[in-house]
């Protein structure tokens, strides 16, 4: 099992203006049963009762920090770019994974929703470095801290935190705003990732961003 606090060379002080928040797929799709049937069988109590009593709540209190803060904030969900998906990739094809565009379960969760000047990023691949411009955006935003939270832990969130890392950002990984579909695959892909980010929890986080440097 995977434990806190986590000890990382990443673990830098944060910088105004050059810190970013992103969250990955807190879309109505996967998070409510009438979008998405694999929500009404015995297995999905664990992942709905972390999203609605951790995962949610921590995520507010990300993003009203980040808010207060000034600092940027992005969503990305994965959304085709057309109704009928086939902008999509060969893997979301096979695996039937289409949301079409505009589609009410596309839509973010309304705890969640962003502002007007927040960016929002559809994708279809599960790496958001691999199907938007993030990382132009990215770097347009002369972000050097990216730090990430959102869902599923061990497939668009574990993409987003080894591609940024790739790429050069500072990755921090909020660990209880974060879920997957069982305790054991969460922290697995923790272990896992642990090479690429900062592990941190949303207390930490939040007080590391009231001491972020000008």
């Amino acid at each position: 099992m995977f434990m806190l606090p986590h000890h990382s060379p990443r673990d830098l002080p944060f910088a105004a203006d050059h810190t970013a928040l992103l969250l990955v797929d807190m879309q109505r799709a996967w998070l409510e049963p009438q979008f998405d049937p694999h929500l009404h069988e015995p297995d999905a109590g664990y992942f709905l009762a972390r999203v609605r009593t951790q995962v949610v709540p921590n995520q507010r209190r990300l993003l009203d920090a980040f808010r207060s803060a000034r600092q940027n904030v992005l969503h990305t969900l994965i959304e085709s770019l057309t109704a009928d998906g086939r902008d999509r990739s060969l893997d979301h094809k096979l695996s039937d994974i289409h949301l079409p565009k505009g589609s009410s379960q596309a839509q973010i969760i309304e705890e969640l929703t962003p502002t007007e000047n927040e960016i929002v990023l559809p994708k279809t691949s599960s790496g958001v470095f691999n199907s938007t411009n993030i990382d132009y955006v990215l770097r347009n935003l002369e972000t050097r801290h990216l730090i990430i939270a959102g869902i599923v832990t061990d497939q668009c969130v574990d993409m987003a935190v080894r591609d940024a890392a790739d790429r050069g950002y500072l990755v921090t990984l909020v660990e209880d705003a974060c879920a997957t579909y069982t305790e054991q695959r969460h922290h697995a892909c923790l272990n896992a990732i642990k090479g690429y980010c900062w592990i941190t929890d949303t207390q930490t986080l939040l007080g590391r961003l009231q001491e972020m440097q000008p």
